[in-house]
């Protein structure tokens, strides 16, 4: 028996290490491959430093954090109040939403661009008309809005099940008819009431969506824009080094802001005999 349960825990560290080596491998391999100089046989931490300072680095990571903004801002707007139409009034609609949401997974974003690329040739017919001034502002190279809109097209799946599985964790009926009965409205009831409950949900879709922008290289390449992840590639056909770091240090950037995302969701309402229940602090704070 002792021999099976030591046999047992070889064997879940022998997994967990080979596990270890092939999550973390690549990641060490990246690292030395910034740090030292093969050819010279030096090391130096130089590519790190000389990012901040690197031409396009500073544009290309404001418009990438604009577009990320934008993209959490349209589609926690859209998705919020679809999501508790569809868990309070109309439960039977629940079906045609995830469908409807999940499409951008089976459709290729190449065939996503052609289709954005035509409409908006349409407004280069008709110069000096508002289409037009709109058709150059979605474009616009400093900002281009167009890409937010596009964002929002492919994060939707994840935003989708984020935001149905924390509703589907609390008694979000109850919460809302207490809330109303109170003679709260439904903004104030969506605000304080529906929101501090979803916030892992929340907070969950907001990181998936952020890392999608931060990621996403076909739609921007296409549509000739350079945000972060277009620039990357594109300053990497002149240094190796430099690129790879800004991607390390991206990557521990988003490390870091899912830990806080597990931390952030991890504190939920303890319940005891002298605390109120969630419910009762929710409506509380009305």
């Amino acid at each position: 028996m002792v021999a099976s349960l030591r046999r047992f825990r070889w064997w879940r560290l022998a997994v967990l290490i080979i596990l270890g080596i092939y999550f973390f491998g690549p990641l060490v391999a990246a690292f030395l491959f910034t740090v030292h100089n093969t050819r010279l046989h030096t090391w130096s931490f130089a590519p790190y430093g000389q990012m901040f300072g690197a031409a396009g680095f500073g544009a290309s990571l404001r418009m990438t954090l604009w577009i990320s903004l934008l993209t959490i801002g349209i589609v926690m707007l859209l998705m919020v109040p679809t999501m508790l139409a569809i868990h309070l009034r109309l439960p039977k609609a629940r079906g045609i939403v995830e469908t409807i949401c999940m499409v951008p997974l089976v459709i290729s974003p190449v065939a996503l661009v052609a289709g954005v690329s035509t409409v908006l040739g349409w407004g280069l017919n008709n110069q000096g008309s508002w289409i037009f001034r709109l058709d150059a502002q979605l474009q616009s190279q400093s900002l281009p809005l167009i890409l937010p809109l596009i964002d929002v097209v492919l994060v939707m799946p994840f935003v989708f099940r984020a935001l149905d599985a924390g509703l589907r964790a609390v008694d979000i009926k109850t919460l809302v008819e207490a809330s109303r009965n109170l003679g709260a409205s439904w903004l104030l009831t969506t605000w304080r009431v529906v929101v501090p409950n979803l916030r892992t949900a929340l907070l969950s879709g907001s990181i998936l969506t952020l890392a999608l922008v931060f990621g996403e290289y076909t739609v921007s390449s296409i549509l000739g824009f350079t945000p972060f992840a277009v620039w990357i590639v594109q300053d990497g056909q002149g240094s190796g080094q430099l690129p790879i770091a800004v991607s390390l240090l991206s990557l521990l950037l988003s490390w870091v802001v899912l830990f806080f995302v597990a931390f952030a969701g991890s504190r939920r309402f303890r319940v005891s005999p002298a605390s109120p229940t969630p419910v009762s602090s929710a409506v509380r704070s009305i």
